[in-house]
């Protein structure tokens, strides 16, 4: 067993002499600062651990913009004395490059990120006048905050990095350093010569084209997503995971004996199942609907609010579900190129498959859905906090991954027989109705996909356990206290 325990970060004699403690009010409470990056796929996996850890004792306080923090699930009103939302107004841009109110990534199209990112690191100075004020035990951030290095160095504080992507994910990336004179996407179409053992996780080469012109290169704000990356992992003392070692064990050892550091699974956070008289009375026929189909029989298709898919893409899926002839209920955020929810759908689609099939524009309670027992399968874009809520419950996966992690997720699901993904052209990363239809098909109803479903299930006895997940937060609290991490 390894066993890492915490030093404390090094001053040299140019170094200002770090500040004193002041005397906590609740001595025995650790204080941990949640600093999260402002786009839904990070801002929920961070409150979901604040959540977590506020019921376990620690006394959190989660930083973001007034909006976003509004826009959060209220927190059980039993951690008012633990978990605090803290709200730092968004400096302000020129409104031709950030809109009045865009404080996060589902406010803006893609090309206007670097500007959020922008406005984003003039947060430093008043999160620093808090840092100061607090003196938090920890300080957990995301891949974005590189200036809170200079922070928590200041201040003689402990940081951690909380990668809401997965241990695959950045096993492949691997650690500082390894992939910093990438000069061409080639590179990240094949396994890097770190990972030792058979592995599918790589990007095609669309997928990485992307992620090389989005990832690696300077924008607005004077420096790459990968740069940022890099220098707060190299900053932290360890790297936190919503993972377990059942699940990807074999990537998170490897990525410890890259880095040099401790890669810690806090467990996986699946939730308790949600109880249907939570749910608004607006979504009470929907429900009624579930109710009338038969069990696993239903496929819930989303694409989250960080995917904004072309018309010609929406049109896809949706010809590929009426193909499939398979109920199903999709949740469809309205595209910003259609003006009227009905130009969301090909021309007459709801009243063709209006006998078997829902679909429902906005928000949704994602989570009472999936866990509903007519839900059988899952057709999305493979982000990684879907994949959890998805397999806790036993749902057969179709993957149609777009951004980021997505392509490595999809491959790593591949590769564990959770998933069939759907096939894309390679040189520009189409695809077609028909794939998507043979896909469905074989994951719900068709011979071929027996061995998928079982898997799944079995899966779902890892992914919904709640005690074997709940150790691993115990011992991340534990290390918390303590500073010794003992690899599980």
């Amino acid at each position: 067993m390894a066993v890492f325990v915490l030093s404390m970060i090094k001053y040299n004699s140019e170094d200002p002499p770090p500040q004193k403690k002041k005397k906590k009010m609740a001595e025995s409470r650790t204080h941990v600062v949640m600093l999260p990056w402002c786009a839904f796929g990070h801002l929920i996996p961070f409150f979901q651990l604040s959540i977590s850890l506020a019921k376990s004792g620690v006394h959190v306080s989660f930083i973001s913009t007034p909006r976003n923090i509004q826009r959060l699930p209220k927190p059980p009103s039993t951690l008012a004395h633990t978990l605090h939302l803290v709200e730092l107004p968004l400096p302000s841009l020129d409104p031709g490059l950030l809109p009045e109110g865009a404080e996060a990534t589902i406010d803006i199209p893609f090309e206007k990120i670097q500007y959020l990112k922008v406005a984003n690191d003039q947060l430093q100075h008043p999160v620093k006048e808090l840092v100061a004020k607090w003196l938090p035990d920890w300080i957990i951030c995301d891949f974005h905050p590189y200036w809170i290095i200079d922070i928590a160095k200041e201040f003689q504080l402990k940081l951690l990095c909380f990668s809401v992507f997965s241990a695959p994910v950045l096993a492949f990336f691997g650690p500082p350093g390894a992939r910093s004179d990438l000069s061409r996407p080639e590179e990240l179409i094949k396994p890097p010569e770190w990972i030792t053992f058979p592995s599918s996780v790589a990007y095609q080469m669309h997928e990485a084209v992307a992620v090389f012109n989005d990832g690696y290169q300077e924008n607005a704000a004077g420096l790459s997503d990968t740069e940022r990356f890099y220098k707060v992992i190299d900053a932290s003392q360890a790297v936190l995971f919503r993972s377990c070692n059942e699940f990807d064990g074999e990537y998170l050892n490897l990525y410890w004996k890259i880095l040099g550091k401790p890669a810690i699974p806090f467990g996986l956070l699946p939730s308790e199942r949600p109880e249907r008289r939570n749910i608004d009375e607006s979504w009470s026929k929907t429900f009624e609907w579930l109710d009338a189909q038969a069990t696993k029989s239903v496929v819930f298709v989303g694409f989250g609010s960080e995917c904004k898919l072309s018309k010609d893409q929406v049109f896809e899926i949706a010809y590929g579900l009426e193909l499939s002839e398979l109920p199903f209920l999709w949740i469809l955020r309205k595209p910003n190129w259609a003006i009227h929810d009905h130009e969301s759908l090909p021309l007459g689609f709801v009243e063709r498959t209006s006998k078997r099939g829902k679909v429902c524009m906005g928000w949704a309670p994602q989570q009472e859905i999936l866990a509903h027992p007519s839900i059988g399968g899952s057709f999305f874009h493979s982000g990684w906090g879907s994949v959890i809520e998805n397999l806790q419950f036993g749902n057969t996966l179709v993957v149609l991954p777009f951004i980021v992690d997505q392509p490595l997720n999809a491959r790593l699901l591949v590769e564990k027989e959770l998933a069939i993904e759907v096939k894309r052209i390679n040189e520009d990363g189409s695809f077609s109705r028909d794939d998507i239809a043979k896909s469905l098909r074989e994951a719900m109803v068709m011979e071929e996909g027996e061995k998928l479903r079982n898997k799944t299930r079995d899966a779902a006895k890892v992914v919904g356990d709640l005690k074997l997940q709940q150790d691993y937060m115990e011992e991340f609290v534990k290390f918390l206290k303590t500073g010794i991490w003992k690899q599980i």
